[in-house]
């Protein structure tokens, strides 16, 4: 990129004496006024003091980059000033940094996701090379400092190769992914140089993990250091290393002392046993097309968790007021502050579950330009009234696609930030928008149509094999993959208007939990203490909807305890399937009781709750047989050893 190209001379300025940085800001800004940059003064004044009074535009070595984003810019550009005396009192990201290099961007609205970033990412990895730095600040005119704007070197980044150097990792992240990011970085690979050690940072920014580390990297290093001032991405890639966790502008004051921090602790804490993390992949270990496939719907899935959750609950406790206070009719009353409770769940539900769970399915396969392609498609699934299995496909097309593009137009050079702000986003809703709405919409409507048809019309022997089918997946892996399959299908069903299957997977999931405890209570020389402690809890888990508790029960005795579990849970599934009880509510636990559909209210519960205790009482039995008799297997064992 050609920096004298976005100014101009009359826009630089060497050896200038200001007081204040306000002096240094309208300065330029007459400047940028005079070279027609900008049609008003105040008003572009004014978008760059809300710019400062967001975070420091100040960074370290007597450098600034105030900016502003505004409709008084007609023509991008920036102007420079260096200053005899230095200005102490500019807020910067390191508080002794005293600035005498100010550079003033001026960027049109309509650009600020493009030439915005294009210009300031430019700046900032040049003004880390300390010698292109110190060839602005000693321009001795306009002119000069014109032709050393894009006089920059070669750099080497890679480091002569020493079997015996040791490698610190590094992540660095920020909130706008761009200035700080690149910048905390190369003072860690430069601090890493002056030491002797190899430093290797990935850069979690606008364009998403950038140089991510490699399978190889993360087996043979010392430490990782955490630069961010986001949340790590992928952060269980790095479980085994100590760390070393700091802000991201902590490497611009004092980056040799984070790198030897974290040498330190690489050598005085223990290191964990590396695990190889499904989601972590390069070019030199990427994932098959099952496991990306798969990811991405369990990443999928984890995003709406909480929306379904929350906004379930929120329509309960609407339902629940209206009942309790014979409020049915406010309830009903378009406008009134219950009418308007309903809707906010409803709305979580209904709009915003399925756009969400495709948005994090491409996420999951192509990062965060995926997001925007993502939200568009689950938006069009809910238009064509595809549902959750539109949802899932447009969240895997809208992945891919933005895959494809990532690596045939990559954002470097001078289009980096357009390619990434704007190409991305629109070229990736627009297609696969497109593809949603004219392409696949009306087969994946139609078969979502069919599938609700199916569901509604399942009576007798029907429903009670899928309420079995339902009941057995829930409890063979206790929230495994199998119950998450079963959790998805349940979901899917509820978004298209089929409320049957949740309710028999909300009634299955008591089951594991009540076996447990009763097996143990009743049972209780045929378990172990920690068994029989374990088991006085597991209940309650089991009235929230959590089947985890029977884990270590599983665990111990698999060959016995998972059939036990799956055959009582899947007679309950088929009782609650048979009599057709609904539940639109996910999450809601032993509430669930007042919120069931299909049947009046009371028989509805009743079957609802009865069916978890014959299930339970079912796995109860199965499980007490099948423990006396390995527990008289062993005791036959031992007397004839004796």
């Amino acid at each position: 990129m050609q920096l004298r190209e976005s100014t101009d001379v009359s826009l630089l300025n060497v050896e200038q004496s200001f007081s204040s940085k306000e002096d240094v800001i309208h300065f330029l800004i007459k400047q940028l006024k005079r070279n027609g940059n900008i049609t008003s003064e105040s008003t572009f004044y004014q978008a760059v003091m809300e710019r400062e009074a967001l975070s420091p535009t100040g960074f370290e070595g007597g450098l600034a980059i105030p900016h502003g984003k505004s409709d008084a810019v007609v023509k991008a550009g920036f102007a420079i000033a260096t200053l005899k005396q230095p200005i102490n009192d500019w807020e910067s990201v390191d508080p002794n940094n005293k600035v005498n290099l100010v550079i003033l961007l001026a960027i049109p609205t309509a650009e600020a996701g493009s030439t915005h970033l294009s210009l300031l990412s430019e700046f900032v990895i040049r003004l880390t090379d300390t010698t292109y730095k110190n060839r602005l600040l000693q321009s001795k005119s306009p002119e000069e400092m014109l032709i050393r704007l894009d006089e920059t070197e070669e750099k080497e980044n890679s480091i002569s190769p020493n079997e015996n150097q040791k490698l610190v990792l590094g992540v660095t992240a920020c909130p706008a992914g761009i200035a700080h990011t690149y910048m905390a970085a190369e003072a860690l690979v430069k601090a890493g140089q002056e030491l002797g050690v190899k430093v290797k940072v990935e850069k979690q920014g606008a364009n998403g993990i950038e140089d991510r580390h490699s399978t190889k990297d993360l087996e043979s290093a010392e430490a990782v250091i955490f630069a961010v001032d986001v949340s790590v991405k992928e952060e269980e890639r790095f479980s085994h290393l100590p760390k070393v966790k700091t802000s991201v502008a902590s490497p611009l004051r004092n980056a040799k002392q984070l790198v030897q921090k974290a040498l330190d602790k690489g050598e005085s804490e223990a290191r964990g046993e590396f695990k190889e993390v499904s989601a972590t992949h390069t070019e030199e270990d990427s994932q098959s097309w099952k496991t990306e496939v798969k990811n991405s719907l369990l990443t999928g899935i984890s995003h709406i968790i909480p929306v379904i959750v929350a906004g379930g609950m929120t329509l309960a406790v609407a339902v629940f007021i209206a009942q309790i206070f014979d409020l049915q009719a406010l309830y009903a009353e378009e406008g009134s502050w219950l009418w308007l409770l309903r809707q906010l769940g409803g709305s979580l539900l209904g709009q915003l579950m399925i756009p969400i769970l495709a948005a994090y399915m491409a996420y999951s396969i192509a990062d965060k330009p995926a997001l925007g392609p993502g939200f568009a498609a689950g938006v069009a699934a809910n238009l064509i009234g595809s549902g959750f299995l539109g949802g899932m496909l447009g969240g895997l097309l809208a992945g891919y696609f933005l895959k494809y593009l990532k690596a045939k137009i990559q954002p470097k050079g001078t289009f980096a930030g357009f390619i990434s702000f704007w190409v991305y986003p629109v070229v990736g809703t627009l297609v696969v928008g497109s593809i949603m709405l004219f392409v696949i919409g009306r087969p994946l409507a139609a078969l979502n149509t069919g599938l609700l048809e199916w569901l509604s019309g399942l009576e007798g022997a029907n429903a009670l094999l899928l309420g079995a089918i339902i009941g057995a997946m829930v409890s063979f892996d206790l929230g495994g993959p199998i119950n998450k399959a079963a959790y998805t299908f349940c979901i899917g069903a509820m978004a298209s208007g089929n409320f049957i299957p949740y309710a028999a997977f909300a009634s299955v999931k008591m089951v594991s939990a009540f076996s447990v405890t009763l097996a143990t209570r009743l049972g209780r020389t045929l378990f172990t203490r920690e068994e029989r402690e374990i088991g006085k809890q597991t209940w309650l888990l089991g009235l929230a909807g959590i089947t985890e508790g029977a884990i270590p029960f599983m665990i111990n005795d698999p060959l016995r305890v998972i059939p036990s579990l799956v055959a009582g849970s899947a007679v309950t599934g088929a009782i609650v399937a048979y009599f057709g009880i609904g539940l639109n509510v996910p999450g809601a636990g032993i509430f669930s009781l007042a919120l069931l559909q299909g049947q009046p209210l009371f028989f509805a519960a009743t079957i609802w709750l009865g069916a978890a205790l014959v299930g339970a009482a079912i796995s109860t039995f199965l499980l007490l047989y099948t423990r006396r008799h390995k527990v008289q297997k062993q005791l036959k064992a031992e007397k004839e050893a004796a």
